[in-house]
């Protein structure tokens, strides 16, 4: 059985994350999201509010499950006896970052396997980033994200305005 895990913090998890994750799952038997607790930059949205976000998100993939972190990655890996890393590669600046930390915790753990998977031509532009700057400045970001995580960020600012 081949198990893989997909890492990052996905804050917010948007529709690039989402094709990343259902191509993949198509390539391994089971998939593990694994949503890191950033270390060094408050999040936008809280740890388990990303988890069950993202849970529902991918509630159409049977073999997908998510899981929070707050550990290196490679620790994470070997706790879930997998040694298979799928990172998203929007752009040639991201396979420079990527391939640095694939050494990296290739160095931290011999026998780990990154995957890179290139993403979807409509997703290209897209990132995480760029949707919380969006919605900090009050824009409309509901066409880059999965339903639940729309919803939730809508509701968001809903509550802001009655407070």
């Amino acid at each position: 059985m081949r198990k893989a895990v997909y890492p990052g913090t996905f804050d917010p998890f948007t529709l690039g994350h989402l094709d990343i994750v259902e191509r993949a799952a198509k390539l391994f038997d089971e998939l593990i999201i694994a949503v890191a607790e950033p270390r060094h930059k408050t999040p936008l949205l809280p740890l388990e509010v990303r988890v069950d976000l993202i849970s529902e998100s991918v509630g159409h993939l049977p073999n997908v499950t998510v899981k929070g972190f707050c550990k290196l990655l490679v620790e994470f890996a070997r706790e879930e006896k997998t040694n298979i890393i799928i990172r998203g590669i929007r752009a040639v600046s991201d396979y420079e970052y990527e391939m640095k930390m694939a050494w990296m915790n290739k160095k931290l753990y011999g026998d780990l396997e990154t995957v890179f998977l290139l993403s979807s031509e409509k997703y290209a532009y897209l990132s995480s980033s760029f949707v919380k700057e969006i919605f900090h400045l009050g824009g409309d970001v509901s066409d880059f994200l999965p339903q639940p995580v729309a919803r939730y960020l809508k509701d968001m600012v809903r509550g802001k305005g009655e407070g």
